[in-house]
């Protein structure tokens, strides 16, 4: 046997089997992601506001992500073995370069929180990060980015996509009405597009790796050097904001973040782009339902538009979760 040979059969990634992880179980997993993603908005956004600078609020909830991972790369070897796998791939052209910048997108969607969540009222800054995500996980799919590889868009996922934009339309109705910086809308409309891609690029990370510690560790350290010399920068332009809240619960972004990056690395390959970033949606118009009636703040009532939307965008899910068959088409 040709040794050279032998090596390289030795490190090519094996074809990852198929997911253990139900399809019911994945689906309800990333719904409770999108409830973290509302929380962790409406605490970055808070952060950002209180401190004046959402440039230093991102780094902070990015920076304290890191922290956490870098102890947990510490205390579980297979998260450490996980980045000499994600090495040899890169090495060995199975992963490319640019799928270790997921980071990027995070950053900016994080970045987004810090800047524009608390002007703009989670309501609005949800509808723009979800019109993103949705854009987003169409083309993932469509383009096979995501570590599922290449997805058909049937009507029933294209049905669903578009009933979930206007869910989220129906739900922040009255203040879209309201606002006055419509521009402010652009920069999370961009995060959420780039989220589809992180979802995408961090999947496939995690499959190399074959540990999600890791792929969010690498999502997370990449982020974090993007958003230090973006601060950095800002810093030297405007000054460095020092005075910092005494509140702990702004300061729990980052962990929020390294749940749900981490979670949605883990799933995305069982339910898709699409229908990850579909029961994100579903997720975030639950916990801001939750959020309004046990956590209100000013000038966004719970109101009949709220529940409407809610409804709206569950259903949106399901119709998209099945793929409905014409009528004498039997399963192949």
């Amino acid at each position: 046997m040709n040794p050279a040979n032998a090596q390289t059969r030795a490190d090519a990634p094996t074809a990852p089997a198929a997911s253990a992880v139900p399809i019911w179980l994945a689906l309800l997993f990333s719904v409770l992601i999108g409830a973290m993603y509302a929380v962790q908005s409406r605490v970055n956004g808070e952060l950002g506001h209180q401190i004046g600078d959402g440039f230093t609020a991102a780094v902070i909830s990015f920076g304290s992500g890191l922290v956490v991972l870098s102890l947990g790369l510490v205390v579980f070897r297979r998260g450490r073995r996980g980045l000499q796998l994600v090495a040899r791939g890169v090495k060995a052209k199975h992963l490319s370069w640019w799928h270790l910048f997921g980071g990027l997108a995070g950053a900016l969607f994080v970045l987004s929180q810090g800047l524009v969540a608390a002007p703009l009222g989670i309501a609005l800054f949800t509808v723009a990060v979800v019109a993103g995500q949705t854009v987003s996980g169409v083309l993932m799919d469509r383009f096979g980015i995501g570590p599922g590889g290449r997805r058909p868009l049937h009507a029933s996922k294209i049905v669903g996509a578009v009933l979930a934009l206007v869910a989220v339309a129906c739900t922040v109705s009255g203040e879209l009405r309201g606002i006055d910086a419509l521009w402010l809308l652009v920069l999370p409309l961009v995060a959420g597009i780039a989220q589809g891609w992180q979802q995408a690029v961090n999947g496939q990370v995690r499959v190399t790796a074959q540990s999600a510690l890791t792929a969010t560790f690498l999502n997370f350290l990449t982020g974090s050097v993007a958003l230090v010399l973006a601060a950095f920068v800002h810093g030297l332009l405007v000054g460095f904001a020092l005075d910092l809240p005494d509140n702990p619960w702004l300061y729990t972004g980052g962990l929020i973040g390294c749940i749900f990056i981490a979670g949605a690395a883990l799933v995305v390959r069982t339910t898709g782009v699409l229908m990850l970033g579909l029961c994100i949606v579903a997720g975030q118009l639950l916990c801001a339902l939750a959020l309004d009636l046990f956590a209100p703040t000013a000038g966004h009532p719970l109101g009949v538009a709220t529940l409407a939307g809610t409804a709206l965008a569950l259903v949106a899910v399901v119709i998209a979760a099945v793929r409905w068959r014409r009528p004498g088409h039997a399963r192949a």
